[in-house]
């Protein structure tokens, strides 16, 4: 039977899309109001990191800020949620507003995603953060607050694609994917709801986000899905290479989207591999790469310089900032240099980027994976500092190891498939083909990188392998995240490692011991 229970809502924020100092591709930022700027962005780390203390000291009520920090983040389940900072804003009375965006993953139900800003002013000789409960949410308030209200459904039974059982004991990673999956319907997973009510009365107000499928599934035995014991069971094997970090994969088929493996580091809790939100740093550079083929901005054999610095409102720098003076775009390419790629920026157009991405990607469209799915976002740049960015995978650009492993797929297939990972999903999305000559380039550049680039790790595999490898900044307190992603007969992959650093020598060990273990498809 199910019950219907209630708790405190809780948030904790991150503070990604943040243009960070140190071994990444940002250099020392420079803007108006950077002191004020610079507190924000501190009070937000320590909050996303727990240290409510020290956030609640940052503004100008730090007893009542921890009192409510602690209470909004005690009752609801979030687990790595994103902050994406926007541009600071002058308000014309010695304040500064900082815009930001909160994705907070909901704990076996989906993303909670609202807009909020941050107000500062000065306060004895510094900026604190003016402290009022609407920066928590715009609609919290002293008399308003949120309560999330969930349905409980029974486990799930499940199989994989050839019938063998999966379960939490046999296969950890998977529990809260089979979590997932005991809704029913073609979005699949338990349902609840965030909900503002009123602080006296409880009267419920309005719903801040709804969550799960409308129908109930029938109980007519397992589920199938399109998973493979051997593939799952390598990919949590695999995992053990993150060396305890907190780490994503996915495996899926490149013919048709179908999911082979999906694997989160710790097993239990939040499903990261799906629903994570995170900048995709360099192996974006494959979404920008077939945008700049598309309309021929440029040819593999062009030379692109790639210098150690490039400013573009901000200094963005490559990894450990190296240079390749007179490099070939193939060169760029499979050295992921940064400053090559930004200084392309303006061979597209504004929303350019995001529209090749949504056209024949398919990211940033909604898909019904069969559980709750974060599907991307591309938004339209702000600013030239933010389109840079975009160019190599920061700002404001969101992806996961499920849409990384599909854009490899893509690339390499040149038709994008809508991940599944059961049979009879609904599929809204619509794509066009990649053309073949674009295919044969990207196929060629995440070749090159194998053999001779940043993915190194893997050219003692067998097979035709392509990958590419990525490194996210996500803020100053914290390590860049380390991506992978790679290709292999009828396979694709993706792996993210949270402050693993760079990706080749973090997320490319996890992919290396993944591929070394189940044989080419």
């Amino acid at each position: 039977m199910k019950a219907l229970t209630a708790v405190a809502v809780v948030a904790v924020v991150t503070a990604g899309g943040m243009y960070a100092a140190g071994l990444g591709p940002f250099g020392e930022e420079t803007g108006p109001d950077p002191e004020a700027v610079a507190e924000a962005r501190a009070f937000l780390a320590d909050w996303a990191a727990g240290r409510l203390p020290d956030a609640a000291a940052r503004t100008t009520g730090p007893d009542r800020a921890e009192e409510v920090l602690r209470s909004f983040t005690a009752g609801l389940d979030i687990e790595k949620p994103k902050l994406t900072a926007g541009k600071p804003e002058e308000t014309g009375d010695g304040t500064v507003t900082v815009p930001f965006t909160a994705r907070m993953p909901v704990k076996g139900l989906g993303t909670w995603t609202y807009d909020s800003k941050l107000p500062l002013r000065e306060q004895d000789g510094g900026w604190k953060v003016d402290w009022k409960l609407s920066l928590v949410h715009p609609r919290l308030s002293d008399t308003e607050k949120f309560r999330l209200e969930r349905e409980e459904t029974e486990p799930v039974e499940a199989t994989d694609r050839d019938g063998a059982t999966l379960s939490g004991a046999t296969h950890p990673s998977l529990a809260p994917v089979l979590a997932q999956l005991a809704g029913g319907g073609n979005g699949g997973g338990p349902r609840g709801a965030v909900r503002l009510v009123d602080r006296a009365t409880g009267k419920v107000e309005r719903t801040e986000a709804s969550f799960g499928g409308e129908g109930t599934r029938k109980d007519d035995g397992p589920v199938r899905t399109t998973l493979d014991a051997d593939w799952q069971s390598a990919a949590e094997r695999a995992l053990a290479e993150a060396d305890g970090k907190n780490a994503a994969l996915v495996a899926l088929r490149v013919d048709d989207g179908e999911i082979l493996a999906v694997a989160n580091s710790p097993a239990s809790g939040f499903n990261r591999a799906v629903s994570g939100t995170y900048a995709p740093g360099s192996t974006w550079k494959i979404v920008t790469s077939g945008a700049l083929l598309l309309k021929g901005a440029v040819a593999p054999d062009d030379v692109v310089d790639c210098p150690r610095y490039l400013t573009v409102g901000k200094r963005f720098q490559n990894v450990e900032t190296s240079e390749h003076p007179g490099a070939t775009f193939r060169k760029d390419f499979t050295e992921s240099c940064n400053t090559a790629f930004i200084s392309l920026r303006d061979r597209l157009g504004e929303g350019e980027l995001g529209e090749v991405a949504r056209k024949y990607f398919g990211v940033g469209q909604t898909w019904h994976v069969g559980v709750p799915s974060y599907d991307g976002s591309v938004p339209v740049p702000r600013d030239a500092t933010e389109k840079a960015a975009s160019m190599i995978g920061q700002g404001r650009v969101q992806a996961n190891p499920l849409i990384m492993a599909s854009v490899t797929a893509t690339a390499v297939s040149g038709t994008f498939h809508q991940p599944s990972l059961v049979d009879g999903t609904e599929d809204e999305t619509t794509t066009t083909p990649l053309p073949p000559e674009v295919v044969t380039q990207l196929r060629e550049l995440m070749r090159a990188t194998v053999t001779e680039g940043t993915t190194r790790v893997l050219a003692d595999l067998p097979g035709d392998i392509g990958a590419k490898t990525g490194t996210a900044e996500v803020s100053e307190e914290q390590d860049n995240n380390g991506w992978m992603v790679a290709h292999r007969g009828d396979v694709a992959v993706a792996c993210v490692v949270e402050e693993g650093v760079t990706g080749g020598g973090s997320a490319g060990p996890v992919i290396h011991s993944l591929l070394s273990a189940v044989p080419e498809s």
